[in-house]
């Protein structure tokens, strides 16, 4: 069921002779935007502004989807991706994979600026990063490191067998009563946290767009990626045209969500593009996600798994978040939003337009 008509486009600024300072985050970034709108009234650089304001997020240990205490790959190693991009130089930079260093964005800013480089992986982008003399850390915290132990235990045979557990018989869900045996020094609310992920390991990323009233506009994304993810695994966050895109002469789009739907339509770029074109943020984002509906046959049961989200910024501000669904996948199933600062106002959140709708 088409959904998006039924909800508002998000405020607009347009027609104004000249644009307002005006951050977009998704949802996770009140902090960011907050942080990255301080910035840009202080009269830093707009690429400053959103790697500054997504540095907080990166830096929280309990946000177990970027930076330090990002939920671990299949090996329990924590991996980061991001990719940031400079509109007035039109230069971006980007790293993948990356290991021991809690500020990703950081690290893909120095490619862009000290390298004539784009990307830099693996290995390669630590030992990168250490030259500049950043510390390599153990991004692991207990609480990511239980959610890893509790997929391992979840990992069934197609009896219902874990070997990560005792007893053949083991019944297929946990009670937290149980867990409680398994992991003691966890309280109720962090052991069904952490079963959630488990059995539904999600797709965890901040992404931050920026735009001054000089219509300077820079953006970034960053990510801890997929939850349990083959070792090496980089989804679209690093990807510049995929995760990421920005012309300041048009505007920028970026994404959250499962990255490799995104990567088969280079959502950012094509949001651009389509802006460029005439389209307004709301119309390039839903075109971009009408894409990847296509790309399973508009089959909403093949659909249903999958959540991606859109955050659109135009160049005379103009913006939205799009999402594939009007709720999340996770149990929770809390409404697709993001967050906006708007100068001289509070971050807020926005419920973002959808393309499809979740019953129930």
């Amino acid at each position: 069921m088409i959904g998006a008509a039924a909800l508002p486009l998000a405020p607009q600024v347009t027609g104004q002779s000249r644009p307002k300072n005006i951050v977009i985050s998704s949802a996770n970034g009140l902090a960011a935007c907050s942080k990255a709108m301080q910035v840009i009234q202080s009269g830093g650089d707009t690429l400053d502004a959103v790697i500054a304001g997504v540095n907080i997020v990166e830096l929280d240990p309990n946000e177990t989807s970027v930076g330090y205490g990002g939920l671990p790959n299949e090996d329990c190693v924590v991996e980061l991706d991001a990719c940031c991009m400079h509109g007035p130089t039109r230069r971006g930079g980007s790293v993948g994979a990356i290991r021991g260093i809690k500020t990703p964005s950081k690290i893909a800013q120095l490619v862009m600026a000290e390298t004539d480089h784009m990307m830099l992986v693996g290995e390669g982008a630590l030992r990168f990063a250490k030259a500049y003399g950043f510390p390599e850390e153990d991004l692991l915290t207990d609480k990511s490191r239980l959610a890893w132990r509790m997929w391992k235990r979840e990992m069934r045979d197609k009896t219902g067998h874990s070997n990560w557990e005792s007893g053949v018989d083991g019944p297929p869900k946990k009670k937290i009563a149980e867990l409680k045996k398994a992991f003691p020094q966890f309280d109720d609310e962090t052991l069904a946290w952490a079963y959630e992920v488990a059995v539904n390991p999600p797709h965890g990323t901040i992404n931050c767009i920026a735009l001054n009233q000089k219509g300077e506009m820079s953006a970034v994304t960053t990510t801890s990626g997929l939850a349990f993810k083959i070792p090496g695994r980089c989804g679209d966050s690093p990807i510049i045209g995929g995760g990421l895109w920005l012309d300041q002469d048009v505007g920028g789009a970026g994404s959250t969500g499962r990255g490799e739907e995104n990567l088969r339509v280079c959502g950012a770029h094509t949001i651009v593009e389509n802006m460029r074109h005439g389209m307004s943020p709301k119309e390039a984002a839903l075109d971009a996600l009408k894409r990847v509906a296509r790309n399973f046959d508009n089959d909403e049961a093949r659909l249903s798994e999958i959540d991606l989200n859109f955050y659109v910024l135009r160049k005379d501000g103009e913006y939205c978040g799009a999402s594939l669904w009007n709720k999340r996948t996770t149990s929770a199933q809390s409404g697709a939003s993001f967050a906006v600062c708007h100068e001289g106002s509070e971050s807020r959140r926005e419920a973002s337009v959808y393309l499809l709708e979740r019953k129930g």
